[in-house]
């Protein structure tokens, strides 16, 4: 397979200012970083310790075989919302006893780990994550239930309703989809270190594993003061849901830990003896590492997303060797396709130069189908503002072709991964494999924009039909106004599309450092392997 060269001028100006770019964006996200492994802060981590327990990420850490990494999943949920940075909750990918599981847990030390909007989307992406790369589902259960602030709306309960999307009866969805990782023979595992109430309560209740700690773990659908309300039974919570009422008596203990190391050595236990065994292929080609130093990818992309880069440069710094068999190089040559493997695992890549014309498009349909029939992963590397649009384009079919590579995007059955390096806006973030695609991951670098357009196109199409509008009606147009709608749509449009906005938004799997995309893509893949990797052979219809 040949090596790709690199035309990357390391030495331009435009090079060390889009280094030094990214490096403050870095330290941005280390900063945020800190913050939500911060949890509830200082005192409340005291707190713990004094009580003997350990923070959440100290018991995942413990958990996991030593020197082995850990794939952390949306870590930065809820920034810039009323919650704490990363929503109190912790989702990712490890490995215990040899076994890649997806470990999830509350966070005590912030608001006693209450379910909120943006934990409640990470545990459910946390068992999206698990079944379908099949995978042993651990939970780190401490919970007080659902976080009942609520939304007062600066004083007026009408606001609060208004603002109100979602309702009580959509909730239950994780009860069912433990039960169904149960009934796919996906094993569950709960080590309670806390108290747990509620739907906190019903996440051992629906495992198939449990482990209680002793005067530590407390599950209860109702608490004593639950209880009392309802009943008049004054309960203490021992016999009420203490760890030996529920190993000795209830049964819902399966066992009973002297403490949290002690449950923590159970919990490899019982891992260990789950004799699980991947049902994909391991790695089958050399996993050497690239020729290109992926150290230059800080340069490589502007955050003015109007300057062009080429996506092989990102591919020869990522991929094993820098080997890159490419496929159909003088056809629709704003996509780049072609063969290569990260960490062994061989995959299929479509990556833009450009936006997708009906030949691109074209290309982008019949590469998955080939990917599909040797049964490889696909890797979608974004930097896309759409379909091309005009007369021309529209004549020549290019919304016909364009359908074409998202007919072949949906019902391909082979993993798809993907990267969101810098722009992808509107059907081009749904052709290559967006989040609404059922992605098996997807995650975004700093310079990542996500919306239905730019800024500045928004806005100006917003003029053009309010213009036309009120012409229509014979009034003279207020220029004015409409610079100030300009202003305020440009903003916030603006703000809603950047990278950091959807990571906080669950909208992806985490904001990456660039240079570490070899090694997340090769963890990634790897999961995907816990099942069968197998293409499909049948496609929706689409016209000729």
């Amino acid at each position: 397979m040949p090596v790709l060269n690199s035309q990357l001028d390391t030495r331009t100006e435009n090079f060390q200012r889009n280094r030094q770019q990214m490096l403050e964006s870095l330290t941005e996200l280390d900063a945020l970083y800190a913050e939500a492994a911060a949890g509830g802060g200082e005192e409340t981590m005291a707190r713990l310790r004094k009580r003997g327990k350990m923070p959440l990420r100290e018991r995942i850490s413990l958990v996991l075989d030593p020197d082995s990494a850990f794939l952390e999943i949306s870590p930065l949920a809820a920034w810039r919302s009323n919650f704490n940075v990363g929503s109190g909750f912790v989702v990712g990918i490890g490995v215990i006893e040899g076994v890649e599981c997806v470990i999830l847990g509350h966070d005590p030390s912030v608001r006693a780990g209450a379910f909120n909007a943006f934990n409640a989307k990470k545990l459910m992406r946390g068992l999206e994550i698990a079944r379908t790369n099949r995978m042993p589902y651990v939970q780190f259960v401490e919970s007080a239930g659902a976080d009942l602030r609520g939304d007062s709306g600066d004083g007026d309960p009408e606001a609060a309703i208004r603002r109100e999307v979602g309702h009580f009866a959509e909730s239950g969805r994780l009860f069912y989809e433990i039960t169904e990782l149960s009934k796919l023979r996906i094993p569950t595992i709960s080590l309670v270190f806390g108290a747990s109430t509620a739907g906190g309560a019903y996440q051992p209740g629906m495992s198939d594993y449990n482990i209680f700690i002793r005067n530590q773990s407390k599950v209860f659908l109702g608490g004593p003061p639950l209880v009392k309300m309802a009943t008049g039974e004054d309960a203490d919570e021992e016999s009420l849901g203490g760890a030996q009422m529920h190993c000795t008596v209830s049964g819902l203990g399966d066992y009973l830990a002297e403490d949290e190391m002690d449950g923590i050595r159970m919990c490899r236990d019982v891992v260990r003896h789950l004799n699980w065994r991947k049902e994909g292929p391991g790695p089958s080609l050399p996993p050497d590492p690239p020729v290109h130093d992926p150290e230059e990818l800080l340069g490589l992309v502007s955050r003015d997303l109007r300057q062009p880069f080429d996506m092989r440069e990102v591919i020869a710094r990522i991929v094993d060797g820098s080997r890159f068999e490419e496929f159909k190089p003088l056809y629709g040559p704003t996509l780049v396709t072609g063969w290569a493997s990260i960490h062994g695992y061989p995959v299929g890549i479509l990556g833009n130069n450009g936006a997708l014309f009906s030949e691109s498009s074209e290309k982008a349909a019949q590469f998955i189908q080939l990917c599909n029939q040797i049964d490889v992963p696909l890797v979608f590397l974004h930097n896309i503002t759409g379909y091309i649009v005009g007369t021309d384009f529209e004549q020549n079919g290019i919304t016909k072709n364009g359908s074409k590579m998202i007919n072949a995007v949906s019902n391909s059955t082979v993993p798809h991964l993907t990267v969101i390096c810098g722009a992808s806006y509107g059907a081009g973030n749904y052709g290559m494999s967006g989040r609404a695609f059922g992605t098996r991951f997807t995650f975004t670098w700093p310079t990542a924009k996500i919306a239905v357009m730019g800024p500045k196109q928004m806005a100006g199409v917003m003029t053009i039909v309010q213009r036309a509008a009120t012409e229509r009606r014979g009034e003279t147009f207020d220029e004015a106004a409409n610079a100030r709608r300009v202003a305020a749509v440009e903003h916030w449009a603006e703000e809603r599309s950047k990278g950091l906005y959807a990571t906080s938004r669950v909208s992806d799997d985490g904001m990456i450092d660039p240079r570490d995309t070899r090694t997340v893509l090769g963890i990634a893949l790897s999961a995907c392997h816990n099942k069968a990797v197998v293409g499909t052979k049948e496609f929706g219809t689409w016209r000729m």
